[in-house]
């Protein structure tokens, strides 16, 4: 296999040499440019795996040469070398299309990080870069999406993506982590509304043992755990301002310390973040901090709510029902055109995941194998299907901790235990008891881990 081929630029001729000796230590070989001019000429004369380039030159800047290569030769990756400090210009660059960045004073196993990842992105790499059988739906935006997804991977700038809830923003980081050089590492997801704000510092950035009350051995944070992979920050909203602070500087050092460490450690982290409110209203309230929320804005990435693209709802459709009963065919539901209508203009607040509640419910009500309008129980449904009431159902006051969807396959289970009681364990006369048919009790079983 031959050696991968690496330029770089840089107008000093003490960081060429730099350059040089750590990548010819790497088993790469380097050829240099001492300006942009230079740089373009050694570009037309061979082809390259990467390039790392200063972003000051005599005679223009780094970012003209990220903008150069994307247009003339956009499957080669490019890394600038930054200023310390200098990270408005870093985050310039990514969005011009840098794969990466560099800070000076340049840190050797910093510099390895960059390179190693680059490198994976070559021809070399054998990796599907396909998502349609993942991300669902053929609708122009889901296409946009897709597409960007393989664009985004080939990056490490931080991605912001923004949607209502239950759209998939998670789904779509997992897929740029997958599809992306990290794919080998972790991908640490973490909702950040639901950390204790007294514990955050800790589950971030880790603690030694003895730091507080409580810590009797040394802890990991999140950044160390998400070491060579990808640390998606889901709800980055919730966070509190303190903390916000010190996430920016993790982000801009790319370096952490733990809890009562008299040391900071370099971490190697890709960040993906994503909220389903408006963060710029919010730094506009002075909620967040408008310096991070430019360091992790470096490429947006909207997702569309579920009514905005009713053409993706029959595909969710098939693969959600398929997830709930297999491929059984006498488990199997079929789907009216009236309820496929009724579904398609439905405005699903809570968008796929409300999808999938409402095909769970249906599934449970269905008879003989079709799904019609009433089974679907919308709320702005056929009013000739009321609801029923059950008098004696003593339904709790909701509070701190109350979980409706436990509660009520509690209300299931107990149900179905008793039916199955009174009948002697004949499943067909349960289901007759219940009101509900054979198949119904069949699905009820599975899901709730009974039979």
């Amino acid at each position: 296999m031959a050696a991968p081929q690496v330029l770089v630029v840089d107008d000093e001729p003490d960081i060429r040499d730099l350059l040089g000796i750590t990548l010819r230590r790497m088993g790469i070989n380097c050829r240099t440019a001492a300006s942009l001019r230079e740089a373009r000429d050694r570009l037309q004369e061979q082809a390259y795996d990467l390039c790392l380039t200063d972003m000051r030159l005599p005679d223009g800047n780094g970012i003209e040469l990220v903008r150069y290569i994307q247009k003339r030769f956009p499957d080669m990756p490019t890394a600038v070398i930054t200023a310390y400090g200098n990270m408005d210009t870093a985050v310039e660059a990514m969005k011009a299309g840098a794969f990466d960045f560099v800070p000076k004073p340049l840190d050797v196993d910093t510099l390895r990080q960059v390179v190693n990842q680059a490198l994976k992105l070559g021809p070399e790499s054998a990796i599907d870069r396909r998502s349609r059988d993942v991300l669902l739906g053929d609708s122009e935006a889901m296409r946009r999406i897709r597409g960007m997804i393989v664009k985004l991977a080939r990056s490490q700038a931080p991605v912001y993506i923004q949607g209502p809830s239950g759209t998939g923003k998670e789904l779509v980081a997992r897929l740029i982590h997958d599809k992306g050089p990290r794919r080998d590492g972790p991908f640490v997801p973490v909702n950040c509304g639901a950390i204790p704000s007294e514990l955050m510092e800790s589950e971030f950035f880790g603690h030694k043992k003895g730091a507080f009350t409580g810590a009797h051995a040394d802890h990991k944070g999140l950044f160390q755990t998400a070491e060579g992979g990808t640390l998606f920050l889901d709800e980055v909203a919730e966070l509190p301002l303190p903390m916000q602070v010190k996430l920016l500087r993790a982000i801009q050092e790319k370096r952490v310390r733990p809890v009562g460490a008299s040391k900071e450690v370099p971490v190697d982290v890709r960040i993906l973040s994503a909220t389903h409110q408006d963060l710029a209203r919010r730094v506009a309230e002075g909620a967040f901090r408008e310096d991070l929320y430019y360091r992790l804005n470096v490429i947006p990435l909207s997702i569309p709510p579920l009514r905005e693209r009713p053409e993706d709802i029959p595909p969710l459709i098939d693969h959600l029902l398929e997830k709930m009963v297999g491929d059984d065919p006498e488990l199997r539901p079929r789907l009216t055109t009236d309820a496929l209508r009724a579904l398609q203009r439905h405005p699903f607040r809570g968008n796929v995941r409300e999808l999938e509640n409402i095909l769970e419910r249906a599934l449970t009500l269905a008879d003989e194998g079709v799904i019609d309008v009433e089974d679907l129980h919308l709320p702005d449904g056929d009013a000739s299907a009321p609801a029923q009431q059950n008098s004696e159902l003593a339904i709790p006051e909701p509070d701190e901790g109350f979980e409706l969807e436990g509660y009520l396959q509690d209300l299931e289970r107990t149900a179905i235990q008793r039916a199955l009681a009174k009948t002697n364990g004949n499943k067909t006369a349960a289901a007759n008891l219940l009101g509900i048919s054979f198949r119904s009790l069949r699905y009820k079983l599975k899901k709730l881990e009974m039979e």
